[in-house]
């Protein structure tokens, strides 16, 4: 219960604080996709999205706009370094609404990780990173 509460505080905090990032945190779809296997790339969207399709290589971190999902994202990067280079990834709406990329990146911030990206999608995961040949994993039909 009390880990549920710290996240609930967290979540809170990171949305009245606005953007947690600075311009340098920010990744484009296409230098992501030039760069796919080094970083940890962390999906913190939507389970549903996730199941359907994401990136390659990507891990399902739970969605960061709710309690249960940061502390599935604190289970993701457990027992990495704090300087590890990790990118987050959402792609549920169009960037400036998405309600999981915020909460995420500050919470991983305030858990002393140092070197967290975000990855800039501008619409959706499909419309900039799915129809730009960029490497996805579908559910199978």
């Amino acid at each position: 219960m009390r880990k549920l509460l710290i996240a609930v505080m967290m979540l809170a905090a990171a949305l009245l604080a606005g953007d947690p990032w600075e311009a340098k945190d920010l990744l484009q779809p296409k230098d992501v996709a030039a760069n796919i296997r080094k970083p940890l790339l962390l999906h913190v969207g939507f389970n549903v999205l996730y199941r359907a399709s994401h990136i390659p290589g990507s891990v399902y971190a739970g969605p960061g706009s709710k309690a249960e999902g940061i502390e599935e994202l604190k289970k993701a990067v457990a027992g990495q370094p704090k300087n590890r280079e990790i990118v987050l990834y959402c792609g549920c709406c169009p960037w400036e609404k998405c309600p999981n990329m915020r909460p995420a990146f500050a919470a991983l911030r305030e858990l002393g990780y140092t070197n967290v990206k975000a990855m800039v999608i501008p619409e959706n995961l499909k419309v900039d990173w799915s129809d730009k040949g960029y490497p996805i994993e579908k559910r199978a039909e």
